[in-house]
C-alpha cells in the first residue's frame, strides 16, 4: 500500500489507517455489541496487509477499544504507528463530557499509556474544541509531553482554522483529523487547503459516512443501541436520497473492479491534503476490503461523481 508523509517531517502512514471507533463496544456513541476476538484478529489481518497505523481513542468503549487494540498490538509495537485521543471524559454513570483541562489531559495520557500498554503514543490528539478551556494552555500541555516523550506527535481533531492558528502560535501542529466524505465536504473549501500550505498531515475520518456509502448499509440491520439511529444523516428525508445517490455510484466502482465503498474512500485519498483515510473494521473480510481502497479516480469519474451528488442529494 502507498504511504504518504504525514505534515511536515513526519512520519509514513499508510493511506489506509485502520479505525478502533466501532470495536470499543457500546457506550453513548457505540455501534452495538462486538466480538473482542474478531477485533483483534481484524487488526492482525490488517497489519499483515500492510496498513501500518491504527487510530484509536480513550472514549471508544469507554477505554475499552484502547485495551483491544493493546491486545492485538502486543509483540508488534514497533510495527505500529499507534494514534489515541483525549478530551472525552466520563464519570461513574459512564455520561461524557468535552473537557481539555490541563490537568485532565495529563490524567488521561497516563490512563491511555497504561490501557495500551506502552510507554508513549505515536499520535496524541484532541478529539473535539473544549469551548470552556482556552486552547493555548491545553495545547501547551501537548506540547510538554511530546517534549517529555510520552507523544512522538501532536494533532488535533476537529479543529477549525482559527483553533489551528491558536494552537500554532504555541507549538507546530503535526495533524489534523476531520469528518470528511462524500456527503460531508464542509472542510474542502477552507480548512484542507490551510493545512496543505502549512504543512499540517490530514487524517480524514468516516471516509464512508459510517458506513453509508459501503454500499451494503441497510437500517433493519443496524443495532438498537447504535449511535446511527439518533443521528439526522441516517434519517428521512434525507436517507433516502443517499441511497438513491450510493446507487448511482455503482456502475463507477464497477468500472475499477471495486466496491462502492473502495471508491468512497479512494476519492477520499485524492484530495492532495489527505495523507491517510481512517477506516474502521470489525471483521477481517472488513479489512479485506478496505486494503482494495487503494487507487485513482480518473478526472472524467471525479466529476461524474460531484454531478450525481448534486443531482440526488443537492
Amino acid at each position: 500500500m502507498r504511504t504518504k508523509k504525514l505534515g511536515t517531517n513526519g512520519p509514513e502512514l499508510t493511506v489506509v489507517g485502520f479505525g478502533a471507533w466501532a470495536i470499543g463496544g457500546p457506550w453513548e456513541f457505540g455501534w452495538g455489541a462486538v466480538d473482542d476476538d474478531a477485533s483483534v484478529k481484524a487488526i492482525h489481518k490488517a497489519l499483515d496487509l500492510g496498513i501500518n497505523w491504527i487510530d484509536t481513542a480513550a472514549v471508544y468503549g469507554l477505554g475499552h477499544s484502547e485495551e483491544v487494540v493493546a491486545r492485538a498490538v502486543a509483540g508488534k509495537r514497533d510495527r505500529v504507528f499507534l494514534a489515541t485521543k483525549c478530551g472525552m471524559v466520563w464519570d461513574d454513570r459512564r455520561k461524557v463530557k468535552i473537557h481539555l483541562g490541563p490537568a485532565s489531559i495529563r490524567k488521561e495520557i497516563e490512563n491511555s499509556l497504561r490501557r495500551l500498554k506502552t510507554d508513549h503514543v505515536d499520535l496524541y490528539q484532541f478529539h473535539w474544541p473544549d469551548p470552556d478551556t482556552p486552547v493555548e494552555e491545553s495545547w501547551k500541555v501537548m506540547a510538554d509531553l511530546k517534549q517529555e516523550g510520552k507523544a512522538g506527535h501532536i494533532g488535533v481533531c476537529n479543529f477549525n482554522v482559527d483553533l489551528l492558528r491558536r494552537c500554532a502560535s504555541v507549538a507546530p501542529v503535526q495533524s489534523l483529523q476531520p469528518i470528511y466524505n462524500l456527503l460531508k465536504q464542509d472542510v474542502a473549501a477552507g480548512i484542507l487547503p490551510y493545512c496543505r500550505q502549512n504543512g499540517i498531515g490530514v487524517v480524514a475520518y468516516s471516509p464512508m459516512m459510517s458506513g453509508l456509502l459501503t454500499g451494503k448499509f441497510d437500517m433493519k440491520r443496524v443495532a438498537s443501541d447504535d449511535w446511527r439511529r439518533q443521528s439526522p444523516t441516517f434519517k428521512e428525508p434525507l436517507l433516502s436520497k443517499e441511497i438513491t445517490f450510493v446507487d448511482r455510484l455503482r456502475p463507477i466502482a464497477a468500472k475499477y473492479r471495486k466496491t462502492v465503498g473502495q471508491l468512497s474512500v479512494a476519492w477520499v485519498n485524492m484530495n492532495p491534503a489527505v495523507t491517510s483515510s481512517i477506516v474502521g473494521a470489525r471483521t477481517d473480510r472488513h479489512v479485506e476490503e478496505n486494503v482494495g481502497s487503494d487507487f485513482s479516480i480518473e478526472a472524467a469519474d471525479m466529476k461524474e461523481i460531484a454531478r450525481v451528488l448534486k443531482e440526488t442529494v443537492g
